[in-house]
């Protein structure tokens, strides 16, 4: 029992931080769950550690979230830019083909690719500002971009920050993009979960609000510094763990 605590909360700290900082949460919890053989990784404790994070934005933006029926317009945004991942993932989710990208090959290869790719897009000029060119056709294409994210290793924030800071959006900004493009993402990930719950007739435990408890608390950390982060600093420090990261996984892979 206290080994499944202990194996909870280090996926929670894995899911609270990965989430939201341009590493690829899906591709961390797939790696720690396989290499550890974690017994208390399942349905119940991935949603629970999804819902979490999803809690953790809604507060953290709260006020945000309360403007957007003052400020239609970038609800509109919000939606159009959730639409092409939402469409997308539910068709690979209902097809099953989402389940056959879920291995250490897949990962390794697009966390080098898509590291590099923020490399060179986080050395692009800053021209413009969320409040004044966050606009439908720029909104779209980040939206079509965020497919990718259905890649485990592409790393959702890490794929808007990316095409954020192609269309010239500083990286506060571009970071700011992509926490709004999470809830939806966010939502529709647990969603999919708790219906494969009912399906499957499981239940939610201690184990599980012990997950939501502490994916809430470190997500919320998370967002809060990488924020603050994003103000003063490069994104290449996440470019460097990500070249590493996928080398110790190609040795894994081909050895």
């Amino acid at each position: 029992m206290i080994s499944n605590y202990f194996e909870t909360f280090i996926l929670s700290i894995v899911q609270g931080i990965s989430e939201f900082i341009p590493v690829s949460s899906s591709a961390h919890l797939i790696l720690i769950s396989e290499l550890s053989n974690f017994s208390s990784s399942s349905l119940v404790i991935d949603v629970g550690l999804h819902l979490g994070s999803l809690l953790a934005i809604i507060v953290f933006f709260r006020k945000d979230l309360l403007n957007f029926f003052n400020n239609k317009s970038l609800a509109l945004l919000i939606i159009i830019g959730s639409l092409p991942i939402i469409v997308i993932g539910l068709l690979l989710y209902t097809s099953g083909l989402i389940y056959y990208l879920r291995n250490i090959e897949v990962i390794a290869w697009s966390t080098l690719f898509f590291g590099i790719l923020l490399y060179f897009a986080d050395n692009f000029k800053i021209t413009k500002k969320f409040n004044e060119n966050l606009s439908i056709k720029n909104i779209f294409v980040i939206g079509l971009f965020q497919i990718l994210a259905l890649i485990p290793g592409v790393s959702r924030s890490g794929i808007v920050i990316t095409a954020g800071r192609f269309l010239n959006f500083n990286r506060y900004d571009s970071s700011k993009i992509s926490f709004y493009l999470s809830i939806p993402a966010l939502a529709g990930a647990s969603i999919l979960g708790l219906k494969d719950i009912i399906n499957q007739n499981l239940q939610f435990n201690i184990l599980t609000i012990f997950a939501v408890f502490l994916s809430f608390f470190f997500s919320y950390l998370t967002i809060k510094y990488f924020l603050a982060f994003t103000k003063k600093f490069s994104l290449k420090i996440f470019v460097y763990y990500r070249i590493i990261l996928a080398g110790l996984l190609f040795v894994i892979v081909y050895s």
